[in-house]
């Protein structure tokens, strides 16, 4: 029993290593360039200023990442999966085990923030691996014109290995990221010893005086200081590729530690130095900026790890979810559910940095486009909150009320401050972001009006069975399965192999496969089996949004006597539609039904998404008009 428990524990530790390489990269590197930008506005470095920073970034660190992400949201997970389009699933589920009536905003909610990760990913690596790579310049100015070559390399090089997966990349990274921490909170400790007085900053007050002296440029100061807690969404999304206890070890133990110290090291050197033009390179002195900037380099480019591996989660769970069409999608772990990696999410990701950085060129002029996504996300997060709060935990009014109340007031400061970016290139991200929901909502819009259209061609199963009665249809050995909805009516491939070939199998299953909004489906809620008559069966196989759909292998796990699944006389029929406008459509409605065609032509084969054996399965076409 010790054993185990030790075992355990030694589990949790090389969990919470990975979690370095791949959860804290993003907020870990922040110290490259957040301290800096609070002084780009023409902000003087006095004493009171500097420790007024550093201040108001570690107290954000404490309030939004320690206190809200760290302490109470990962403790929000869906079975095991985070992120906010999980946390939308958990707070609907909740309220529907409740009797409450679905709210739709609840799930538009979560696919606006799902849609600003998405945007927030793109700039993540650009940023990072840019500011890294410009400590080259530091020493040597001249180096200059290698800075965006270098950064294009390293971006190409980073999105090539993610088909190795999250799990082989944690444990390469981990490693890596420890040091980058134990070297962030070693330079830091070495300047708080040269100047203590710096440690004022742990004053909250001294951040609120900041602000107060310097309220004409507080817009710009807090911007700058969003950029230390940007990660923080993060930890939540990648709830999925490592536990919430080694999320908290890692944060507690070793994150937090390192950038708190590292903060505050910069601060102090530059009150000893004011002539200092980067804060955090300088930390290293003359002869340690080379290796030093080698190691940023490695950890900016582990940095864009967090946001692409919640790219890759969040898109699973919004696959099934029905928000996206289906897309190829490998699991790369055979323990881990949530690591999954997706080749079409992964290059598009990777072409976007690549604009990025060949567009902007310098870090400084990504972060005018850099936090106002995040922003937004962390606000929704906060409003789910209070929603999770109430129908999961049961807290009371007066409890969520206070604890929602001081979140929103710092998401919205931070909002705000982040709004002035808009115009400055704040409006890519939204506008990336705005792409996605339209993306999302067109693809439901599109599957639920061809549901009904379906519904309207099909006819009750009762029906069918009637008829075969007096018609007396010829029957041959062996079981067919033709997916239906919800209803169990008759689909139009069933109608269509009856009309043309005048011959239906001994046992006709009619086959509805359901996602449920938790992550993994009970064993008593996964498989339901009724009788219609006639060799006629409606099944229903439901699946949690983060598992893998196969269908072949619960068949076989649960059908079991006289209908066992025997994989060699079975059939599946799957419809293949294609889709014809109709005429009474405003030009609105065909531009939209456009993309859903086009999203329905490049899906991945249904086939291949619900393990179906390729040649065991039949397509029927139909055109169905819109």
């Amino acid at each position: 029993m010790g054993g185990q428990a030790q075992q355990s524990k030694s589990s949790q530790w090389k969990l919470a290593l990975g979690a370095l390489g791949i959860v804290f990269g993003d907020i870990g590197t922040s110290p490259l360039y957040a301290f800096r930008e609070c002084f780009a506005d023409h902000v003087d470095t006095t004493a009171q200023n500097l420790a007024g920073a550093a201040s108001l970034i570690l107290w954000s660190l404490i309030l939004i990442v320690t206190f809200k992400y760290v302490s109470l949201v990962l403790r929000l997970d869906n079975k095991g999966e985070g992120g906010i389009l999980s946390l939308s699933a958990l707070v609907r589920g909740s309220r529907a085990a409740k009797g409450l009536a679905d709210r739709p905003w609840i799930f538009a909610l979560g696919l606006l923030g799902a849609a600003l990760i998405y945007a927030d990913g793109m700039i993540t690596p650009a940023i990072s691996v840019l500011s890294a790579v410009e400590g080259l310049t530091v020493k040597a100015p001249n180096l200059g014109q290698y800075v965006v070559p270098i950064a294009l390399t390293l971006i190409v090089g980073l999105f090539a290995i993610q088909r190795h997966g999250t799990g082989k990349v944690g444990v390469l990274f981990g490693p890596i990221i420890l040091l980058w921490f134990a070297t962030l909170g070693l330079m830091g400790l070495f300047w708080i010893v040269k100047c203590p007085s710096i440690l004022y900053a742990l004053n909250p007050l001294q951040g609120l005086k900041f602000l107060y002296h310097q309220h004409i440029h507080a817009l710009p100061i807090l911007a700058a200081v969003f950029l230390s807690v940007t990660g923080g969404e993060a930890l939540y999304t990648d709830l999925g590729h490592f536990s919430a206890a080694s999320i908290r070890k890692a944060w507690y133990w070793v994150v937090f530690p390192g950038l708190a110290l590292n903060y505050l090291g910069q601060a102090a050197l530059v009150q000893l130095h004011p002539d200092t033009t980067h804060s955090f390179y300088n930390l290293a002195g003359e002869h340690g900026i080379l290796p030093l900037t080698i190691l940023a380099t490695a950890a900016a480019i582990i940095a864009s790890q967090a946001l692409i591996s919640g790219a890759f989660s969040l898109t699973s769970q919004a696959i099934q979810l029905g928000c996206l069409p289906r897309l190829r999608m490998l699991y790369t772990s055979a323990t881990e559910k949530g690591q999954v990696y997706l080749p079409p999410v992964n290059w598009f990701l990777m072409i976007a940095c690549l604009f990025l950085i060949a567009k902007y060129e310098k870090s400084s002029n990504l972060a005018a486009a850099y936090g106002i996504s995040i922003s937004i996300t962390m606000a929704v997060t906060t409003i789910l909150f209070y929603q999770a709060s109430r129908s999961v935990w049961n807290w009371a009014p007066w409890k969520s009320n206070l604890a929602t109340a001081c979140f929103l007031i710092i998401d919205i400061s931070f909002l705000v401050a982040n709004g002035a970016k808009i115009m400055h290139g704040g409006w890519m991200p939204l506008a990336v972001a705005f792409v996605g929901i339209f993306i999302m909502t067109t693809w439901r819009w599109g599957r639920v009006r061809l549901g009904k259209r379906m519904e309207k061609a099909s006819i009750p199963a009762e029906l069918l069975i009637e008829d075969l009665d007096r018609k007396g249809i010829h029957r041959v050995s062996g079981t067919a399965f033709y997916m239906c909805g919800k209803t169990g009516g008759i689909p139009l491939a069933l109608l269509h192999n009856l009309k043309h070939n005048q011959v239906l199998h001994e046992y006709v299953m009619l086959l509805h496969v359901e996602t449920l909004d938790s992550s993994h489906a009970a064993d008593s809620e996964r498989f339901d089996i009724t009788e219609l008559g006639q060799g006629f069966h409606l099944l229903h196989l439901r699946f949690g949004f983060s598992e893998t759909p196969n269908v072949p292998a619960t068949l076989k796990l649960h059908l079991v006597d006289g209908l066992k699944y025997d994989s060699q006389k079975s059939t599946f029929f799957l419809g293949r539609e294609t889709y014809a406008v109709s005429r009474n459509l405003n030009a609105w409605e065909r531009f939209r039904l456009a993309i859903f065609a086009w999203m329905t032509r490049n899906a991945t084969p249904a086939t291949a998404y619900f393990s179906l054996p390729p040649s065991r399965v039949v397509e029927l076409g139909a055109q169905i008009s819109l």
